[in-house]
């Protein structure tokens, strides 16, 4: 049955959401521009519209979660992006992974954003809030739906498969066919930080827009400078906001993906990347236009660029113009002419009012000493803004090409092809820069200074640090010229910053720059140990080609490992143990060896009871749930000194993109050891494991004989009365041999089962994956006292590794906490100046 009231209910929902946010748009709108008289009913009219948009909004999320809660395949988003197997809290994951529910995710922060709004600020209601509801209206528009006069507007969520796959064969032959399960979640996706990462991006999105229509409300109704104070907490909270959300996707892929780092300069990342630089230093010149009336008409530019440049991300991802030059990007689903529509909209708006009131926002008259702070306010600005251009440049190439194409002008403009590269030979100076200026700016931000005074403050920390920085080097053994001028400006950095904090004197409400100064510095240090030293750890030092497909860095930083087979890694010795799977309701990992897989590839039945720290979790012959498409790979690693400890780095099978690899991590104090794997034979049906036929034999208790060139004897052959795997009835006959393996290193049992029901025979062959033989017990002589066996044979099973130790990490991550605890003291200080401002 097809369940379409509640996908009714959500279009409808959707309908509202965008005709109330037209409503409350020019509403806000009237009562700005009305007469006194009448400002307060155009204000409650308002009021309720958005209030009602904010309803519907909720209405949609809600019908899209029930929709994907309850497996309606039905719907072309639940088939697209959910299933049957799929964890309740990954179901969550399944909301945004569309471009619709991600347009949703935006659109209902902005609705939890507004309403603070209209609670907040009383003075800017009517003015910001028209700002707002105009950009919700453009949003709602993009997940609306509907056609008007042969034009599509807007996607939405709610659409029935069989209206999205109209010429598919089965719903010529069934309207009502709905899928027994759905495509499923991207399994790279299924992770807990894409749970979070996505929210916490979209709620920096959303917040952007607050301090821009402070600036464009203060531009339209004239306040060319009183939007500064209430538009400032919301810049800090919106940088604080989307710089996590960017450090959680580094985590995210430094946790899942394989390239072996957090960044790795994908267009994508770079979009929003961009936008974060221009909003830091937009919140810069804010605060030093609040402290002395200066920087007014770089706040303006700066603050605009932030939000259009967010729009501008927006396209570049979900236009398709990408293509396939970003792993990350949507599929053009016919919005690209919206998205432009609504990023030119806010364009010539900006525009227009900021043309209009140019000649009238105040400037200061006085020349800029190289000794104020509003000097080393506006160099830090410049250098954050150069950074952010250098990124944009190369990330546009894909737009500038589409543009002189559609102008019949031939343009085939490339992403560098090595872009790390590219973009970290130049985002590292600028990153030494703003060390530099972030560590000597503090001081003039608390001081008047002169050149004598400049002096005397600086020597102490530059003593101390070129001290720091040489025991640093040495010790380290840091000697390439760019990585120590960065150690020496991140130290200086923290230096510096580390003496405003003592300065201070406990007036801690007054630290946070100074915090997040450091770090950032911390951030910059961590990169370069972290990148510019890692180590590959896992050298092919065997004089042995892996494959002859690939090239030499390849063959020389993997090593090939054979189950159970030891082999050394440098400080390390490696042993792969076989392969796992995750199972429902199981602790850690279950071996697939002790499960037994049925028609259902999601569902297997445990073989032997799955004990846990003593307890029995799951009994033999129970049914597990498993996610087959993961497989976590067992690599025990032993050391020198005795210590030893167990990675599962996983291999995903993926439909789209092929063997996926996500890498597993140790982590210590001074490094991280990062593995992961290049390839797993066996992973798809097409690589199904091959069973060559090599011997038939026959023989007697006692006989030794070869299997695989490795000397095997048969020990007994006796009746049992349990099988693993099968119920045994009274009439059955089940007769085990047990014959010993010498492996060379160790000794292996095989328990070929010959197996009679009915009068009909079944053999269960046993395997030793080590050895990679099968034998199966085919035929009983009691006449002769002898036994005939099926030898079989394939290659052994192995897994080609990569190992790269990743020093001094920890700095890194240390760096984005600091920075998030600075964020926090800043907000919290200018919002209260901005409470106290508005009880006066």
């Amino acid at each position: 049955m097809i369940h379409s009231l509640i996908g009714k209910l959500g279009q409808l929902s959707i309908i509202i959401a965008f005709v109330s946010s037209l409503v409350a748009a020019f509403s806000f709108y009237k009562s700005v521009v009305i007469d006194d008289l009448h400002k307060k009913g155009w204000i409650t009219y308002a009021q309720g519209a958005f209030y009602v948009h904010a309803v519907a909004v909720v209405s949609v999320v809600f019908c899209l979660y029930y929709i994907v809660y309850n497996h309606y395949f039905e719907y072309h988003y639940a088939w697209s992006h959910s299933s049957m197997q799929l964890p309740v809290y990954y179901m969550i994951s399944c909301f945004w992974e569309g471009q619709e529910g991600s347009f949703l995710l935006w659109i209902f922060w902005n609705v939890v954003l507004g309403m603070v709004i209209l609670n907040t600020n009383k003075l800017w209601k009517g003015s910001v809030m028209s700002i707002f509801a105009l950009g919700q209206a453009f949003l709602t528009s993009m997940i609306l739906g509907v056609v008007i006069f042969n034009v599509k507007i807007g996607s939405t969520p709610f659409i029935l498969l069989r209206d999205a796959m109209i010429n598919a064969p089965v719903f010529q032959l069934n309207p009502d066919f709905i899928p027994e399960d759905g495509n499923g979640l991207n399994a790279l996706l299924q992770n807990y930080w894409m749970v979070i990462h996505p929210p916490m991006l979209f709620l920096g999105f959303a917040t952007t827009q607050v301090p821009f229509a402070f600036c464009i409300a203060g531009l339209w109704t004239g306040k060319i400078k009183e939007w500064i104070r209430p538009a400032l907490p919301w810049a800090l909270f919106s940088a604080m906001i989307l710089g996590v959300a960017i450090l959680m996707g580094a985590y995210w892929a430094y946790e899942t993906l394989n390239f072996g780092g957090y960044w790795n300069w994908d267009p994508v990342e770079n979009a929003v990347y961009v936008p974060w630089l221009i909003l830091v230093a937009s919140y810069h010149t804010m605060i030093t236009y609040h402290n002395s009336n200066t920087a007014l008409k770089t706040s303006i530019l700066l603050v605009v660029a932030t939000f259009i440049l967010i729009l501008y991300s927006t396209f570049l991802t979900r236009s398709g113009i990408l293509g396939e030059s970003s792993v990350h990007s949507f599929t053009d689903l016919g919005l690209s002419g919206q998205l432009l529509i609504y990023l030119l909209a806010y364009v010539i708006l900006s525009i227009v009012l900021m043309v209009r009131r140019w000649k009238v926002i105040p400037t200061s008259k006085k020349e800029v000493s190289s000794y104020s702070r509003e000097f080393w306010i506006f160099v830090g600005a410049t250098t954050l803004c150069l950074m952010g251009f250098q990124v944009l440049l190369a990330t546009s190439f894909p737009v500038y090409n589409s543009i002189l194409n559609g102008l019949g002008i031939e343009s085939n403009l490339a992403l560098p092809a090595d872009q790390a590269s590219y973009y970290s030979k130049f985002q590292l100076w600028f990153g030494v820069a703003l060390a530099i200026l972030s560590g000597t700016g503090q001081f003039f931000w608390w001081r008047r200074m002169d050149p004598k005074k400049l002096k005397e403050i600086l020597m102490g920390p530059i003593l101390l640090t070129l001290i720091l920085s040489a025991i640093t080097m040495w010790v380290t053994k840091v000697t390439y010229f760019p990585y120590i001028v960065i150690l020496t400006a991140g130290i200086y950095s923290v230096i510096a910053n580390a003496k405003i904090l003592w300065s201070l004197k406990g007036k801690w409400h007054l630290s946070g720059g100074s915090i997040a100064h450091i770090g950032i510095a911390m951030m910059l240090i961590g990169i370069m140990y972290s990148s510019g030293y890692s180590k590959v750890v896992s050298l092919n030092k065997s004089g042995l080609l892996i494959s002859k497909e690939v090239d030499d860095e390849f063959n020389l930083s993997n090593m090939i490992l054979f189950l159970n087979e030891p082999r050394q890694m440098d400080e390390y010795s490696l042993l792969y143990q076989g392969r796992n799977v995750e199972a429902r309701g199981v602790p850690g990992y279950v071996p697939v060896e002790v499960l037994t897989p049925t028609h259902d590839p999601y569902h297997w039945i445990a073989a032997e009871n799955l004990v846990r720290n003593g307890k029995i979790v799951k009994a033999q012959g129970d049914t597990l749930e498993i996610s087959p498409e993961n497989i976590y790979f067992k690599i025990r690693y032993e050391q020198e000194n005795g210590k030893d400890f167990t990675l599962f780095p996983r291999i995903q099978v993926n439909a789209s993109m092929g063997q996926v690899a996500s890498p597993d991590i140790k982590r210590s104090a001074t490094k991280d050891l990062y593995t992961h794997l290049s390839y797993a034979p066996y992973m798809t049906e097409e690589e199904t494991r091959e069973w060559k036929h090599a011997d038939s034999i026959t023989i007697q208790i006692g006989d030794r004989f070869f299997i695989n060139d490795f000397v095997a004897q048969l020990d007994e052959v006796t009746r049992v009365h349990e099988v693993r795997g099968i119920t045994l009835e009274n009439d059955d006959i089940a007769v085990m041999a047990t014959i010993t393996v010498d492996g060379g290193n160790q000794p292996y049992l095989l328990k070929p089962i010959f197996f009679i029901r009915d009068q009909q025979v079944a053999r269960i062959p046993d395997v030793i994956n080590d050895l990679g033989v099968r034998v199966a017990f085919s035929k009983i002589n009691p006449e002769t006292d002898s036994f005939d066996f099926d030898i079989y044979t394939t290659q052994k099973d192995f897994v080609i590794l990569k190992a790269i130790e990743k020093p001094f990490i920890n700095i890194l991550w240390s760096g984005t906490l600091l920075i998030v605890i600075g964020y926090a003291i800043a907000i919290r200080r200018r919002y209260r100046e901005f409470v106290r401002s508005t009880d006066k």
